[in-house]
């Protein structure tokens, strides 16, 4: 009896991961079309914020032969800058690590983007 429970707990753990995965990439799939869709716009705008997004990952090492059950480490960083338009309104956008490392805040120039996605900036 136990075991079918515990079956039963499986595949619905399983069957939600699946669709926790399946909803993602729909949701970016969408993003990005909807991205595609918008016109590329240039505005003149100031660098406000800067944030830094670090996310660790712990992985098992697989095909270790000498018996000893090891975890490496992986991080990945995703970085964002806030501008502000003339109008007063903000928007945040993420942006490569050579780009983030190249802007200050207190910049002021000409933006590009295209929906959320981040084109360039020129100081002006």
């Amino acid at each position: 009896m136990a075991m079918i429970g515990f079956n039963a707990m499986f595949s619905l753990i399983f069957i939600l991961v699946i669709g926790v995965f399946i909803v993602t990439f729909i949701k970016g799939i969408g993003q990005w079309s909807k991205n595609n869709a918008s016109p590329r716009l240039t505005v003149e705008a100031t660098v406000v914020a800067k944030r830094a997004d670090v996310s660790h990952h712990h992985h098992e090492n697989a095909g270790d032969t000498t018996g000893a059950h090891g975890y490496h480490t992986t991080t990945s960083t995703t970085y964002y800058v806030t501008f502000q338009v003339e109008s007063g309104d903000r928007m945040e956008l993420s942006v490569n690590g050579g780009e983030y490392g190249m802007l200050l805040e207190g910049d002021h120039g000409k933006l590009s983007f295209q929906g959320t996605r981040y084109l360039g900036f020129e100081r002006i």
